[in-house]
């Protein structure tokens, strides 16, 4: 026992500063796109050739002159589109802060941050300081659950914010979905969305339960989330980081603006 606190004592304070300090992100980290359209070459659509999910509408699409667009709630944050512009159009920041209220605000064609927004007043109050959910994995692979399993270690302990992860949607507040949904789950999770006392919210986390991400197109899959139940909040990443995630919880309770 003395051994283990021993241990303990030498660890030190382990938490995670965020939100009031900086979330350490490490170099590598790849967070909101960055586009300079101004960058781009007169008929270059080499970007979004290299996309493997059709996230980049080029500026020259359809033959005409327009705006360089973006969708993270496609993107896999591959960099493919790095190593095919020629020009330097496109970049990856650091900046965690992905997450967005509607489908349309994750279009990016400026640099200009469009985040998600607090709940109304009633629902703040609701769910402002304790919010139970139930996470629901429609055909993920693995890795945004893994990610979301993450908040719940000492590093980010998501308790402290009054937020929890709970076995049944009859204790929940709201639903938190990973994968691109398999016609085979959509059933699973009306039922579960079905099963939470209302008001409820639903969250999308990760490319796939935002649009199918790799999987879009295919005949197994619906294309995320929105195709079965009203989706409250949108998370960008492949999958999205644990600081993404909770950043766009912590903005949909009003506790972060």
């Amino acid at each position: 026992m003395i051994d283990i606190i021993n241990n303990r004592l030498e660890q030190g304070y382990r938490t995670s500063s965020f939100p009031d300090g900086d979330p350490g992100l490490p170099e590598r980290f790849r967070g909101r796109p960055l586009l300079k359209p101004e960058l781009c070459s007169a008929g270059c659509a080499a970007c979004a050739e290299s996309c493997p999910t059709k996230a980049i509408t080029p500026a020259s699409a359809g033959g005409k002159k327009g705006a360089l667009t973006l969708d993270t709630g496609k993107c896999l944050f591959c960099t493919e589109c790095l190593a095919a512009c020629p020009s330097g159009a496109v970049s990856f920041t650091k900046d965690h802060r992905l997450a967005a209220s509607r489908r349309g605000d994750l279009l990016l064609s400026s640099n200009e941050a469009r985040l998600a927004e607090s709940l109304g007043e009633e629902l703040r109050r609701l769910f402002g300081r304790s919010l139970k959910l139930r996470q629901v994995s429609a055909g993920g692979c693995g890795a945004c659950e893994a990610d979301l399993n993450v908040l719940n270690t000492v590093i980010y302990d998501l308790g402290r914010f009054g937020i929890q992860f709970v076995a049944s949607p009859r204790h929940a507040d709201g639903l938190i979905i990973t994968g691109p949904v398999t016609r085979h789950m959509s059933e699973a999770l009306k039922i579960a969305y079905a099963a939470i006392p209302e008001p409820r919210i639903v969250i999308a986390s990760g490319a796939c339960a935002i649009s199918g991400g790799p999987y879009a197109g295919s005949e197994d899959q619906l294309g995320g989330a929105s195709a079965v139940v009203p989706v409250d909040l949108f998370i960008p990443g492949c999958p999205p980081h644990p600081v993404t995630v909770l950043d766009g919880l912590l903005r949909l309770l009003g506790r972060i603006s």
